[in-house]
């Protein structure tokens, strides 16, 4: 009779222990995740079927209508091309500074400071960073002194002052230095920690065999240190995929920064139905990054 209790009991007290975590999800993720889906469909009136905001003479998705605006209207294609640009050019500038700081502070004699310095902008929140780049951007017209750091070094050599964030040309990308300034530090102590991991005892054999720095590095840490690298590269995807502080705080997606999470924001109060729709465009946009590294995770569970 005791071996059956104690059989029951193992299959019960398990579920005991995670029911309080299972609640939390469900409560905190699970329902909120719906409840979106949901609002996603409603119109301004608050009805479930968003047909009545369609204009006569122009295309209508019918229920789908707030993914036809978080899909084609130009506001939203803005945010769309300047988020892959974000992705295209942030991702691999980010990881390749790193990785560059990563392997030079490993051969400085004060590499703890250097990294310290290089990690630093990470304790400072995505709005704090804003505030502070915003006063770096910053223009005087007029011919006045120049109280922002990068205008007042080009005047200071003879140049004129550039309007940073409202040139369409280089605002984007004067963003994204910001972006990378706050997370080339994540991604140095992530792939530091992946270098310092290397076998030394293979490193070394390389190059007794002939094998110049170059070599050694390309063809024997990169890829040691690929599944490192691919963490860090899908991190910073999603990370990317929901920027939104600093465009919010530095330019308000005017002057054709917008990014899909800041045009989210716009639309929260005055249309909740399209804002939702761009939420569950953004979720579906981050899911298969997740299941990217879930399988990933699992591989490496499985070799170990």
């Amino acid at each position: 009779m005791a071996a059956p209790r104690i059989m029951q009991q193992g299959k019960v007290v398990p579920w005991l222990y995670i029911l309080p975590a299972l609640f939390i999800i469900m409560v905190f993720v699970v329902y909120p995740t719906v409840n979106t889906v949901v609002l996603s469909f409603r119109d301004r009136t608050g009805e479930l079927s968003a047909s009545t905001t369609c204009v006569e003479d122009e295309p209508c998705w019918g229920k789908f209508e707030n993914y036809r605006y978080a899909l084609t209207h130009p506001d939203m294609t803005t945010a769309l091309r300047n988020n892959a640009l974000w992705l295209l050019v942030m991702v691999p500038v980010t990881i390749s500074i790193g990785l560059l700081i990563a392997v030079l502070a490993d051969k400085v004699k004060y590499e703890s400071l250097v990294k310290a310095i290089i990690f630093m902008p990470m304790a400072i929140s995505f709005i704090g960073a804003g505030v502070i780049w915003r006063f770096m951007y910053a223009i005087i017209s007029g011919g006045g002194e120049q109280i922002g750091v990068l205008n007042a070094l080009l005047v200071g050599v003879g140049m004129e002052p550039v309007s940073w964030m409202s040139t369409s040309i280089i605002n984007n990308l004067a963003l994204m230095v910001v972006g990378i300034w706050l997370w080339a530090g994540f991604c140095m102590t992530i792939l530091s920690a992946a270098l310092k991991g290397l076998p030394t005892e293979v490193l070394e054999a390389s190059r007794v065999d002939g094998a110049n720095e170059w070599q050694v590095f390309w063809k024997i840490m990169m890829p040691m240190i690929l599944p490192t690298v691919t963490v860090v590269f899908t991190t910073l995807i999603i990370i990317i995929l929901k920027i939104f502080d600093i465009v919010f705080v530095m330019t308000g997606g005017n002057f054709g920064t917008e990014v899909i999470a800041n045009r989210m924001f716009k639309l929260i109060v005055t249309d909740t139905g399209k804002s939702m729709a761009i939420a569950v465009i953004l979720l579906v946009l981050t899911i298969p990054v997740m299941i990217i590294n879930v399988r990933r995770f699992q591989a490496q569970e499985e070799i170990r």
